[in-house]
């Protein structure tokens, strides 16, 4: 990896394993990981789906990007919420010091691993299916993605293996 970008961006929807694979890969580099939405849970102390829920979606998106903005990590894996993709600025940003990988899963896959998807955390608009949440971050995670990893039929293992043969 470039010394300009020493750390590891995930980025996908929820369900894609952002966080089993942050902490498989950190186990596996050596690499520190952070989750941000546990750093979103601690400034806020309280979950995820209490913040969407009593504070607002806005609230929510305003909260997440100020995290994602406030990251200043060298040589980390960091496992990002499936919502980092729309804050524009905290992404380019991200950029400059992250190879971003996209864990790119079908919505069939998606639905399969989300067994709590009312109380996630999942920032979802008023009468929007998963599946509309899909198709409009989709495109977004592809825009930002150095790496797209397929991860329908693969195991966690054989996941960490293609991102790592495939780092710069």
């Amino acid at each position: 990896m470039d010394k300009i970008r020493s750390n590891i961006l995930l980025i996908g929807m929820p369900g894609s394993g952002k966080t089993t694979i942050g902490r498989l890969l950190s186990k596996r580099t050596g690499m520190p990981v952070v989750d941000t939405d546990d750093l979103l849970v601690e400034k806020e102390q309280i979950k995820l789906q209490e913040i969407i829920h009593d504070k607002g979606l806005d609230y929510f998106y305003e909260a997440e990007a100020r995290v994602l903005s406030d990251l200043m990590l060298k040589g980390y894996i960091i496992s990002t919420g499936g919502s980092a993709v729309y804050y524009t600025e905290a992404m380019e940003k991200l950029r400059g010091c992250c190879v971003v990988v996209y864990l790119k899963a079908s919505v069939e896959r998606l639905l399969r691993n989300i067994r709590n998807l009312d109380s996630r955390g999942i920032a979802l608009k008023p009468g929007q299916t998963f599946e509309d949440l899909y198709e409009e971050r989709c495109p977004l995670y592809e825009k930002y993605a150095d790496i797209t990893i397929e991860t329908d039929g693969q195991t966690p293992a054989s996941i960490c293996r293609e991102i790592r043969s495939r780092l710069p």
